[in-house]
Protein backbone atom coordinates (compact mmCIF):
# COMPACT_ATOMS: atom_id res chain seq x y z
CA UNK A 1 0.00 0.00 0.00
CA UNK A 2 1.48 3.21 -0.98
CA UNK A 3 1.75 5.90 1.84
CA UNK A 4 -1.00 8.37 -0.25
CA UNK A 5 -3.48 5.56 -0.07
CA UNK A 6 -3.42 5.68 3.89
CA UNK A 7 -4.47 9.05 4.16
CA UNK A 8 -7.48 8.23 2.77
CA UNK A 9 -8.02 5.48 5.13
CA UNK A 10 -10.14 5.42 8.01
CA UNK A 11 -7.04 3.58 10.20
CA UNK A 12 -6.62 1.67 13.20
CA UNK A 13 -3.42 0.46 14.72
CA UNK A 14 -3.57 -2.44 15.84
CA UNK A 15 -0.97 -2.63 18.63
CA UNK A 16 0.69 0.49 20.42
CA UNK A 17 4.13 -0.92 21.61
CA UNK A 18 7.29 -0.30 20.39
CA UNK A 19 6.24 -0.96 16.83
CA UNK A 20 2.67 0.59 16.83
CA UNK A 21 3.95 3.43 18.25
CA UNK A 22 6.66 3.97 15.84
CA UNK A 23 4.06 3.73 13.29
CA UNK A 24 1.68 6.15 15.16
CA UNK A 25 4.85 8.77 15.28
CA UNK A 26 5.72 8.06 11.62
CA UNK A 27 2.11 8.52 9.70
CA UNK A 28 1.70 11.42 12.37
CA UNK A 29 4.27 13.48 10.83
CA UNK A 30 2.92 12.52 7.17
CA UNK A 31 -0.38 13.27 8.47
CA UNK A 32 -0.21 15.78 10.87
CA UNK A 33 -4.52 16.14 10.92
CA UNK A 34 -5.79 13.18 9.98
CA UNK A 35 -7.33 10.95 12.62
CA UNK A 36 -6.30 7.95 13.78
CA UNK A 37 -7.61 5.04 15.88
CA UNK A 38 -5.42 3.17 18.30
CA UNK A 39 -6.17 -0.54 19.89
CA UNK A 40 -4.33 -2.56 22.42
CA UNK A 41 -5.26 -4.74 25.16
CA UNK A 42 -3.74 -2.84 27.97
CA UNK A 43 -5.58 -0.41 29.77
CA UNK A 44 -4.67 3.59 29.50
CA UNK A 45 -2.92 3.17 32.73
CA UNK A 46 -0.76 0.51 32.43
CA UNK A 47 1.56 2.49 29.40
CA UNK A 48 4.52 4.51 30.65
CA UNK A 49 4.50 8.36 31.63
CA UNK A 50 5.82 9.19 28.38
CA UNK A 51 3.67 6.82 26.80
CA UNK A 52 0.33 8.33 28.07
CA UNK A 53 1.56 11.77 27.97
CA UNK A 54 1.90 11.34 24.27
CA UNK A 55 -1.50 9.86 24.23
CA UNK A 56 -3.39 12.36 26.30
CA UNK A 57 -1.99 15.33 23.97
CA UNK A 58 -3.22 13.32 20.89
CA UNK A 59 -6.45 12.68 22.80
CA UNK A 60 -6.75 16.16 24.11
CA UNK A 61 -6.31 17.39 20.12
CA UNK A 62 -8.83 14.88 19.03
CA UNK A 63 -6.90 13.46 16.58
CA UNK A 64 -7.00 10.12 17.76
CA UNK A 65 -9.69 7.56 18.87
CA UNK A 66 -8.70 4.80 21.76
CA UNK A 67 -9.75 1.49 22.38
CA UNK A 68 -8.17 0.00 25.23
CA UNK A 69 -8.46 -2.93 27.74
CA UNK A 70 -9.93 -6.39 26.70
CA UNK A 71 -12.85 -5.56 24.63
CA UNK A 72 -9.95 -3.88 22.32
CA UNK A 73 -10.56 -6.38 18.96
CA UNK A 74 -14.42 -5.34 19.13
CA UNK A 75 -13.85 -2.33 16.86
CA UNK A 76 -12.13 -3.63 13.75
CA UNK A 77 -15.23 -3.91 11.66
CA UNK A 78 -15.30 0.27 11.84
CA UNK A 79 -12.38 0.66 9.96
CA UNK A 80 -11.09 0.67 6.38
CA UNK A 81 -7.16 -0.04 7.08
CA UNK A 82 -5.72 -2.13 10.23
CA UNK A 83 -1.84 -1.77 10.51
CA UNK A 84 -1.50 -4.76 13.15
CA UNK A 85 1.91 -5.50 14.80
CA UNK A 86 3.52 -8.35 14.64
CA UNK A 87 2.66 -9.70 18.17
CA UNK A 88 -0.96 -9.50 18.19
CA UNK A 89 -1.80 -13.23 16.42
CA UNK A 90 -4.11 -13.79 13.54
CA UNK A 91 -5.93 -16.45 15.45
CA UNK A 92 -7.49 -13.75 17.84
CA UNK A 93 -8.99 -11.68 14.32
CA UNK A 94 -11.99 -13.24 12.46
CA UNK A 95 -11.31 -13.72 8.42
CA UNK A 96 -13.89 -11.39 7.66
CA UNK A 97 -10.85 -8.61 9.18
CA UNK A 98 -8.19 -10.19 7.04
CA UNK A 99 -8.34 -8.36 3.60
CA UNK A 100 -8.41 -5.28 5.42
CA UNK A 101 -5.25 -6.01 7.21
CA UNK A 102 -1.57 -4.73 6.97
CA UNK A 103 1.56 -4.00 8.76
CA UNK A 104 4.88 -2.21 8.94
CA UNK A 105 6.50 -4.87 6.53
CA UNK A 106 4.05 -4.30 3.77
CA UNK A 107 4.09 -0.52 4.35
CA UNK A 108 8.27 -0.46 3.91
CA UNK A 109 8.27 -2.90 0.88
CA UNK A 110 5.53 -1.21 -1.25
CA UNK A 111 7.29 2.34 -0.60
CA UNK A 112 11.08 2.06 0.11
CA UNK A 113 13.23 2.32 -3.55
CA UNK A 114 16.21 0.70 -2.52
CA UNK A 115 17.51 -2.83 -2.23
CA UNK A 116 16.43 -5.31 0.33
CA UNK A 117 18.06 -8.17 1.98
CA UNK A 118 15.51 -10.59 3.39
CA UNK A 119 16.83 -12.75 6.62
CA UNK A 120 15.01 -15.32 7.86
CA UNK A 121 14.96 -18.99 9.48
CA UNK A 122 13.44 -20.32 12.96
CA UNK A 123 17.03 -19.28 14.61
CA UNK A 124 20.51 -17.47 13.35
CA UNK A 125 18.55 -14.82 11.55
CA UNK A 126 19.50 -12.21 13.86
CA UNK A 127 23.63 -13.21 13.80
CA UNK A 128 22.86 -13.42 9.81
CA UNK A 129 21.09 -10.16 9.44
CA UNK A 130 24.05 -8.33 11.52
CA UNK A 131 26.69 -10.36 9.77
CA UNK A 132 25.65 -9.53 6.49
CA UNK A 133 25.44 -5.80 7.70
CA UNK A 134 28.99 -5.70 8.95
CA UNK A 135 30.45 -7.28 6.03
CA UNK A 136 28.61 -4.80 3.28
CA UNK A 137 29.22 -1.48 5.33
CA UNK A 138 33.08 -2.76 5.38
CA UNK A 139 32.89 -2.37 2.08
CA UNK A 140 31.60 0.87 1.82
CA UNK A 141 28.03 0.27 0.51
CA UNK A 142 25.29 2.99 1.88
CA UNK A 143 23.55 -0.04 4.19
CA UNK A 144 21.17 -0.43 7.23
CA UNK A 145 19.75 -2.96 9.81
CA UNK A 146 16.53 -3.13 10.92
CA UNK A 147 13.62 -5.08 11.95
CA UNK A 148 13.80 -7.83 14.63
CA UNK A 149 17.54 -6.94 15.30
CA UNK A 150 17.18 -3.39 14.66
CA UNK A 151 15.17 -0.32 14.53
CA UNK A 152 12.11 -0.53 12.98
CA UNK A 153 11.91 0.10 9.28
CA UNK A 154 9.46 3.08 8.78
CA UNK A 155 12.35 5.38 9.36
CA UNK A 156 14.32 4.18 6.51
CA UNK A 157 12.07 4.42 3.91
CA UNK A 158 12.74 7.76 1.99
CA UNK A 159 16.27 6.39 1.94
CA UNK A 160 16.84 6.07 -1.65
CA UNK A 161 19.42 4.31 -3.54
CA UNK A 162 20.19 2.48 -0.42
CA UNK A 163 20.92 -1.24 1.00
CA UNK A 164 18.46 -2.35 3.51
CA UNK A 165 19.29 -5.69 5.67
CA UNK A 166 15.72 -6.65 7.41
CA UNK A 167 15.81 -9.72 9.75
CA UNK A 168 12.04 -10.93 9.27
CA UNK A 169 9.99 -13.03 12.09
CA UNK A 170 7.39 -15.53 10.53
CA UNK A 171 4.90 -12.73 12.28
CA UNK A 172 6.70 -9.44 9.94
CA UNK A 173 6.44 -12.53 6.70
CA UNK A 174 2.90 -13.87 7.36
CA UNK A 175 0.78 -10.92 5.41
CA UNK A 176 3.76 -9.92 3.51
CA UNK A 177 2.47 -9.33 -0.42
CA UNK A 178 5.98 -8.59 -1.60
CA UNK A 179 9.07 -10.58 -1.52
CA UNK A 180 12.96 -9.15 -0.98
CA UNK A 181 14.89 -9.25 -3.99
CA UNK A 182 17.01 -10.83 -2.15
CA UNK A 183 16.40 -13.42 0.45
CA UNK A 184 18.82 -15.34 3.03
CA UNK A 185 16.32 -18.71 4.12
CA UNK A 186 18.18 -20.19 7.25
CA UNK A 187 16.30 -23.07 8.81
CA UNK A 188 12.74 -24.04 9.71
CA UNK A 189 11.72 -25.96 12.74
CA UNK A 190 8.62 -25.67 14.85
CA UNK A 191 8.05 -22.68 16.83
CA UNK A 192 5.43 -20.16 18.04
CA UNK A 193 2.99 -23.19 18.01
CA UNK A 194 0.65 -21.03 20.30
CA UNK A 195 0.59 -18.06 18.01
CA UNK A 196 -0.38 -20.41 14.57
CA UNK A 197 -2.96 -22.59 13.97
CA UNK A 198 -0.48 -25.27 13.24
CA UNK A 199 3.27 -26.22 12.13
CA UNK A 200 1.59 -25.83 8.02
CA UNK A 201 0.48 -22.31 9.13
CA UNK A 202 4.18 -21.29 10.54
CA UNK A 203 5.88 -22.51 7.00
CA UNK A 204 3.60 -20.98 5.09
CA UNK A 205 4.46 -17.43 6.90
CA UNK A 206 8.12 -18.19 6.04
CA UNK A 207 7.56 -19.01 2.78
CA UNK A 208 6.65 -15.60 1.82
CA UNK A 209 10.83 -14.57 2.37
CA UNK A 210 10.75 -16.52 -1.94
CA UNK A 211 7.00 -16.50 -3.07
CA UNK A 212 6.82 -13.39 -4.59
CA UNK A 213 10.12 -13.05 -5.72
CA UNK A 214 10.90 -13.17 -9.82
CA UNK A 215 13.76 -14.60 -11.63
CA UNK A 216 15.88 -11.63 -11.48
CA UNK A 217 15.84 -11.96 -7.59
CA UNK A 218 18.05 -14.20 -5.31
CA UNK A 219 17.21 -16.63 -2.92
CA UNK A 220 20.31 -18.13 -0.70
CA UNK A 221 19.24 -21.07 1.05
CA UNK A 222 19.90 -23.99 3.33
CA UNK A 223 20.01 -26.86 1.24
CA UNK A 224 20.46 -29.04 4.11
CA UNK A 225 16.81 -28.16 5.74
CA UNK A 226 14.37 -30.25 4.10
CA UNK A 227 11.96 -28.14 4.13
CA UNK A 228 13.57 -24.88 3.10
CA UNK A 229 15.33 -27.06 0.42
CA UNK A 230 11.37 -27.53 -0.92
CA UNK A 231 10.46 -24.38 -0.63
CA UNK A 232 13.14 -23.37 -2.60
CA UNK A 233 12.94 -25.32 -5.17
CA UNK A 234 9.30 -23.74 -6.07
CA UNK A 235 10.89 -19.91 -5.92
CA UNK A 236 11.33 -18.71 -9.22
CA UNK A 237 14.69 -16.65 -7.99
CA UNK A 238 18.25 -17.64 -9.27
CA UNK A 239 19.08 -19.83 -5.98
CA UNK A 240 22.26 -20.38 -4.03
CA UNK A 241 22.58 -23.28 -1.21
CA UNK A 242 24.16 -22.47 1.77
CA UNK A 243 25.48 -25.14 3.96
CA UNK A 244 26.84 -25.41 7.75
CA UNK A 245 25.60 -26.16 11.31
CA UNK A 246 25.46 -22.39 13.59
CA UNK A 247 27.97 -19.48 13.43
CA UNK A 248 29.18 -22.12 9.94
CA UNK A 249 26.04 -21.34 8.09
CA UNK A 250 25.77 -17.87 9.61
CA UNK A 251 29.13 -17.19 7.16
CA UNK A 252 28.12 -18.98 4.77
CA UNK A 253 25.26 -16.95 3.86
CA UNK A 254 26.93 -13.51 4.77
CA UNK A 255 29.33 -14.58 1.80
CA UNK A 256 27.00 -15.85 -0.26
CA UNK A 257 25.34 -12.21 -0.20
CA UNK A 258 28.86 -10.25 -0.38
CA UNK A 259 29.65 -11.79 -3.57
CA UNK A 260 26.61 -10.97 -5.46
CA UNK A 261 27.64 -7.15 -4.68
CA UNK A 262 31.07 -8.28 -5.79
CA UNK A 263 32.78 -7.42 -3.20
CA UNK A 264 36.35 -9.13 -2.90
CA UNK A 265 37.12 -12.01 -0.85
CA UNK A 266 39.67 -11.11 0.99
CA UNK A 267 37.38 -7.94 1.90
CA UNK A 268 34.71 -10.22 3.07
CA UNK A 269 37.40 -12.51 5.63
CA UNK A 270 38.61 -9.82 7.25
CA UNK A 271 34.72 -8.25 8.17
CA UNK A 272 34.42 -12.09 9.23
CA UNK A 273 37.14 -11.81 11.83
CA UNK A 274 36.21 -8.76 12.60
CA UNK A 275 32.64 -9.40 13.21
CA UNK A 276 31.53 -9.89 17.35
CA UNK A 277 28.83 -12.13 18.00
CA UNK A 278 25.81 -11.06 19.42
CA UNK A 279 24.98 -12.02 22.82
CA UNK A 280 22.86 -14.52 24.16
CA UNK A 281 24.20 -16.97 21.94
CA UNK A 282 26.59 -19.65 22.77
CA UNK A 283 28.00 -16.77 24.65
CA UNK A 284 31.02 -17.69 26.46
CA UNK A 285 30.57 -15.81 30.19
CA UNK A 286 34.44 -16.74 31.21
CA UNK A 287 35.72 -19.59 33.24
CA UNK A 288 34.95 -19.42 36.95
CA UNK A 289 36.31 -21.57 39.38
CA UNK A 290 37.65 -23.66 36.46
CA UNK A 291 34.08 -24.11 35.10
CA UNK A 292 33.22 -22.65 31.90
CA UNK A 293 29.92 -20.86 31.76
CA UNK A 294 27.74 -20.42 28.58
CA UNK A 295 24.79 -18.35 27.82
CA UNK A 296 22.22 -20.05 25.40
CA UNK A 297 19.33 -17.58 26.67
CA UNK A 298 18.32 -16.88 22.90
CA UNK A 299 17.86 -20.98 22.49
CA UNK A 300 14.16 -20.82 22.78
CA UNK A 301 13.20 -24.24 20.92
CA UNK A 302 14.38 -27.59 21.49
CA UNK A 303 16.67 -28.15 18.07
CA UNK A 304 18.49 -25.33 19.31
CA UNK A 305 19.72 -27.14 22.51
CA UNK A 306 20.48 -30.28 20.54
CA UNK A 307 22.95 -27.90 18.33
CA UNK A 308 24.36 -26.75 20.97
CA UNK A 309 24.87 -30.20 22.85
CA UNK A 310 26.10 -30.77 19.47
CA UNK A 311 28.67 -28.28 19.43
CA UNK A 312 30.08 -28.98 22.51
CA UNK A 313 29.82 -32.81 22.39
CA UNK A 314 30.46 -33.94 26.10
CA UNK A 315 31.86 -31.22 27.72
CA UNK A 316 28.71 -30.29 29.33
CA UNK A 317 27.94 -31.78 33.21
CA UNK A 318 25.42 -29.06 33.67
CA UNK A 319 22.49 -27.73 31.93
CA UNK A 320 19.66 -25.38 32.47
CA UNK A 321 16.16 -26.04 30.64
CA UNK A 322 12.70 -24.49 30.61
CA UNK A 323 10.27 -21.98 30.31
CA UNK A 324 7.13 -20.69 29.06
CA UNK A 325 5.23 -23.13 27.17
CA UNK A 326 4.75 -22.85 23.32
CA UNK A 327 3.16 -26.50 22.54
CA UNK A 328 6.53 -27.52 21.51
CA UNK A 329 7.96 -31.75 21.70
CA UNK A 330 10.64 -32.38 23.94
CA UNK A 331 11.14 -36.36 23.05
CA UNK A 332 13.95 -35.33 20.74
CA UNK A 333 15.70 -33.25 22.98
CA UNK A 334 14.92 -35.65 25.81
CA UNK A 335 16.52 -38.80 23.99
CA UNK A 336 19.70 -36.56 22.84
CA UNK A 337 19.72 -35.63 27.08
CA UNK A 338 19.77 -39.33 28.09
CA UNK A 339 22.24 -40.34 25.74
CA UNK A 340 24.49 -37.57 26.65
CA UNK A 341 27.95 -37.40 29.77
CA UNK A 342 25.32 -34.50 31.47
CA UNK A 343 25.15 -35.29 35.23
CA UNK A 344 22.79 -32.38 36.13
CA UNK A 345 19.87 -30.36 35.12
CA UNK A 346 17.97 -27.50 36.65
CA UNK A 347 14.46 -26.71 35.31
CA UNK A 348 12.36 -23.48 35.23
CA UNK A 349 8.79 -23.68 35.13
CA UNK A 350 6.61 -24.26 33.11
CA UNK A 351 8.05 -26.37 30.97
CA UNK A 352 10.96 -28.25 33.34
CA UNK A 353 8.31 -30.66 34.61
CA UNK A 354 7.47 -31.76 30.38
CA UNK A 355 10.99 -31.81 29.69
CA UNK A 356 11.74 -34.26 33.19
CA UNK A 357 8.67 -36.55 32.37
CA UNK A 358 10.03 -37.01 28.57
CA UNK A 359 13.64 -38.16 29.95
CA UNK A 360 13.91 -42.22 30.52
CA UNK A 361 16.89 -42.62 32.42
CA UNK A 362 16.62 -40.69 35.55
CA UNK A 363 18.80 -42.08 37.82
CA UNK A 364 21.70 -40.93 36.32
CA UNK A 365 20.71 -37.58 36.97
CA UNK A 366 20.70 -35.07 39.35
CA UNK A 367 17.95 -32.59 38.93
CA UNK A 368 16.27 -29.45 40.51
CA UNK A 369 13.38 -27.49 40.15
CA UNK A 370 14.03 -23.86 40.77
CA UNK A 371 12.09 -20.47 40.16
CA UNK A 372 14.91 -18.15 40.05
CA UNK A 373 18.13 -17.62 38.37
CA UNK A 374 20.23 -16.63 41.84
CA UNK A 375 19.01 -20.24 42.72
CA UNK A 376 20.00 -21.99 39.29
CA UNK A 377 23.74 -20.70 39.65
CA UNK A 378 24.00 -21.24 42.73
CA UNK A 379 23.38 -25.18 41.92
CA UNK A 380 25.57 -24.76 39.13
CA UNK A 381 28.45 -23.97 41.00
CA UNK A 382 27.92 -26.79 43.67
CA UNK A 383 27.26 -29.67 41.17
CA UNK A 384 29.87 -28.51 38.01
CA UNK A 385 33.25 -30.20 38.36
CA UNK A 386 36.70 -28.16 37.22
CA UNK A 387 37.33 -28.46 33.56
CA UNK A 388 33.74 -29.00 32.55
CA UNK A 389 30.98 -26.81 30.99
CA UNK A 390 27.71 -25.19 32.80
CA UNK A 391 25.28 -24.04 29.85
CA UNK A 392 22.17 -22.21 30.05
CA UNK A 393 20.56 -23.57 26.59
CA UNK A 394 16.88 -23.44 27.78
CA UNK A 395 14.91 -24.65 24.65
CA UNK A 396 11.78 -22.54 25.43
CA UNK A 397 10.80 -18.98 25.80
CA UNK A 398 11.43 -17.02 28.67
CA UNK A 399 8.49 -15.45 29.79
CA UNK A 400 7.11 -17.55 32.49
CA UNK A 401 9.97 -15.83 34.92
CA UNK A 402 11.49 -13.02 32.61
CA UNK A 403 10.52 -9.90 30.93
CA UNK A 404 12.44 -11.92 27.71
CA UNK A 405 15.84 -13.79 26.56
CA UNK A 406 17.60 -10.85 27.27
CA UNK A 407 16.92 -10.27 31.01
CA UNK A 408 17.13 -14.65 31.63
CA UNK A 409 20.55 -14.17 29.76
CA UNK A 410 22.14 -10.97 31.79
CA UNK A 411 20.46 -12.70 34.88
CA UNK A 412 22.74 -15.64 34.46
CA UNK A 413 25.79 -13.89 33.94
CA UNK A 414 25.48 -11.48 36.74
CA UNK A 415 24.58 -13.64 39.12
CA UNK A 416 27.44 -15.94 37.85
CA UNK A 417 29.63 -13.14 38.30
CA UNK A 418 28.12 -12.03 41.83
CA UNK A 419 28.78 -15.93 43.45
CA UNK A 420 31.94 -16.14 42.35
CA UNK A 421 32.78 -13.12 43.82
CA UNK A 422 31.21 -14.22 47.40
CA UNK A 423 32.83 -17.55 47.38
CA UNK A 424 36.40 -15.94 46.82
CA UNK A 425 35.73 -13.60 49.91
CA UNK A 426 34.92 -16.85 52.02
Amino acid sequence: MKLNEIEKKKTLILGFGREGQNTFLFLRNLFPEKVFCLADEKELIDFSEKEKGLISSELNSKKIKIHFGKDYLNYLEDYDLIIKSPGISFKKISKSILPKITSQTNIFFDNFEGKIIGVTGTKGKSTTSSLIYSVLKDSGMKVYLAGNIGKPVLEFIFKKDSVFVYELSSHQLYSLRKSPSIAVFLNIYPDHLDYYKDFNEYVSSKKNITKYQGKEDYLIYNINDPIVKNIAEESEAKKIPIRGKYYDLNIDAAKKVAKIFKIPEENILKSIKEFKPLEHRLEFVGNFENIDFYNDSMSTIPQTTILALDYFKNKIQTLILGGSDKNLDFKELANKIDNSKIKTLIFFPVTGEKIWKEIQKKVKFNHFFVNNMEEAVKLCYLHTDKDKICLLSPACASFTNFKDYKERGNLFKKNIKKFFNERKSL
